[in-house]
């Protein structure tokens, strides 16, 4: 039975936070379908907010502006990044995450750990066990229910990045500029995560109209929030 006939048939049903995260290389579509789920999902009754990575607290969106600036790009080193992008998620979850997953609320975040194993494991070549064991510290072991990976080539990103940066007077920041064969490694993790992971990682093709890539990824989520309704 779908979510929808659930939840019309009894509008009482509650059940525990879910956590949903969206992954995806430059200009993928994330906030657009963030903001899709985020207004389907509140329309029906469910309290949600909405956190992006690095970010999400003040404490994280001075680290956030600190790993885009462009003058930082041949001076920091991958193990600096990995570490700013830790200290901003360990503040994340603490201090919002954690606590709205404990009142029943719908979280949906733009990047979580995924993004740090292909970005800094895949793209920077650092171990990927040593990030995934110091994620475990920063997330508090905090896994999400579904991730969704938009993937789209490299020539759309290329395209999607270069309309934007036009309409922002040609500015973009230095994980944009890590160039085409770091970008090769991180759709390449993300494949690999979707293959290890098949249950959590859902690939989601993004070069299809919005309201498409938004169709697609509801399936996922109505099929979950049926199987929650329905247990509750």
């Amino acid at each position: 039975m779908g979510f929808a006939k659930i939840i019309s048939k009894n509008q009482n049903l509650k059940m525990n936070g879910l956590f949903f995260t969206f992954e995806g290389t430059e200009c993928s579509g994330k906030t657009t379908q963030i903001k899709l789920v985020s207004d389907k999902l509140q329309k029906l009754g469910f309290p949600v907010i909405v956190v992006r990575e690095p970010g999400g607290t003040s404490l994280g969106e001075q680290i956030r502006s600190v790993l885009k600036d462009i003058q930082y790009k041949d001076i920091m080193t991958p193990e600096a990044e990995l570490f700013l992008l830790m200290a901003s998620r360990a503040q994340l979850v603490r201090e919002v995450i954690k606590p709205a997953l404990s009142k029943g609320i719908i979280v949906l975040s733009d990047r979580f750990l995924d993004s740090t194993i292909v970005y800094q494991g895949y793209g920077r070549g650092l171990n990927i066990d040593f990030i995934r064991s110091v994620g475990r510290i920063a997330t508090d072991n905090i896994e999400p229910d579904l991730t969704f990976v938009l993937q789209i080539s490299i020539a759309e990103s290329y395209r999607r990045r270069s309309i934007r940066n036009n309409n922002n007077s040609g500015v973009s920041d230095r994980i944009e500029e890590s160039g085409n064969d770091f970008f090769l490694k991180v759709e390449s993790g993300y494949r690999d995560l979707a293959i290890q992971e098949p249950d959590r990682v859902k690939i989601i093709d993004a070069e299809r109209s919005p309201e498409t890539v938004a169709g697609n990824i509801w399936k996922y989520i109505d099929e979950l929030l049926s199987k929650k309704m329905e247990k509750s």
